[in-house]
C-alpha cells in the first residue's frame, strides 16, 4: 500500500522509524516535505524547532506552499498513517495541520490510521466522525 506518513515536526524521528518498518513490510511511504528534507540532510529537526520558537515557521510553510504540497502528495497516496504520541502534555497529539490533512484523506475518501488512539482534543469529535482505524504501534494491522 502507498502510504502518507502524517505528523507533527517534532515526531520527525519516530517518523523516519516508522517509514523503515513500514517499509520492511513491502509499503511504499511518502514523508511530508520537511521530513523528506531532514532524511536527506537540507534541514535539521534543530532549525524546524528554531524556525517554531522564533514564530517564523508560518513564513517557511508559506514560502514553500507546503499546505498544498501536502495536498498533492496525499492525493497520491492510498491512505495515511498519522503518528500521534504526546507533545505538550497531551496524551496522543494531532495538532491542527495534521488535522487539516486527515480532513484532506477524509474527503478524498483514503483510509486513515491512527498510531495511537483518538486524543483527547477540542476536535475529537471530527477526528471520530473520519472514522480513522487505530492500530496502536502495530504496523501489521496497515494492510
Amino acid at each position: 500500500m502507498k502510504i502518507g506518513l502524517m505528523h507533527s515536526l517534532d515526531f520527525s524521528k519516530e517518523a523516519l522509524e516508522i517509514k523503515d518498518r513500514l517499509e520492511e513490510r513491502g509499503h511504499v511511504v511518502s514523508l511530508c516535505y520537511s521530513v523528506s528534507r531532514i532524511q536527506r540532510g537540507d534541514l535539521s529537526v534543530k532549525e524546524v524547532v528554531d524556525l517554531k520558537a522564533e514564530g517564523n515557521f508560518s513564513d517557511y510553510t508559506i514560502a514553500h506552499d507546503l499546505i498544498r504540497w501536502n495536498w498533492e502528495r496525499l492525493q497520491k497516496d492510498e491512505a495515511i498513517l498519522v503518528i500521534n504520541i504526546t507533545k505538550k502534555g497531551i496524551e496522543n497529539f494531532i495538532g491542527g495541520n495534521t488535522f487539516l490533512e486527515m480532513g484532506f484523506a477524509h474527503v478524498l475518501h483514503k483510509r486513515i490510521f491512527l498510531w495511537n488512539a483518538i486524543p483527547d482534543m477540542l476536535y475529537t469529535d471530527e477526528i471520530m466522525a473520519m472514522q480513522p482505524t487505530v492500530i496502536y504501534g502495530n504496523v501489521d494491522l496497515i494492510q
